[in-house]
């Protein structure tokens, strides 16, 4: 469910000027999401929002202000505090993740940009990895083993 509410405030402050958290809270509130304002405070600083100086509208902090992290360094972190297990079948990985932690783990796989990936198709627990070939599959699986410290 976080992950699906960030992803929807994200949209929502991309799509128009929120200026508040009760009117975020509102915003989410049409779309069936209900949170505390507490919630949306986290939620907030979790995603590196900021507010416009021009009209106090949240928005997403622009590159230059947020730190940068090596796509691949941010990847295998992901992989160490979400994927539970996985398994290869051909040049497919199905990793498994807790309820609601595909979509993060997902989204760190394909900034990491891994030259033996094509795609990922993420649901609430289960990401669909698919890799250009068989041995590119076996070769993924080796590095996500390395990867996992636990």
């Amino acid at each position: 469910m976080k992950a699906y509410r960030q992803s929807s405030i994200l949209e929502l402050v991309d799509a128009e000027a929120i200026t508040s958290q009760e009117q975020l809270r509102e915003r989410l509130r049409i779309r069936g999401i209900e949170a505390t304002q507490a919630t949306l405070s986290r939620d907030i600083r979790d995603l590196g929002l900021i507010k416009r100086a021009a009209d106090g509208a949240y928005r997403r902090a622009s590159a230059d202000a947020r730190p940068r992290v090596d796509p691949e360094v941010e990847c295998r972190t992901a992989v160490d505090d979400y994927l539970r297990r996985y398994d290869v079948v051909d040049q497919l990985v199905v990793l498994k993740t807790d309820t609601g932690q595909a979509q993060p783990l997902a989204v760190a796989i394909d900034r990491a940009a891994l030259p033996e990936i094509v795609g990922t198709i993420a649901g609430d627990d289960t990401i669909l990895v698919i890799c250009r070939s068989a041995p590119d599959a076996a070769g993924l699986s080796k590095r996500l083993q390395g990867w996992r410290t636990s």
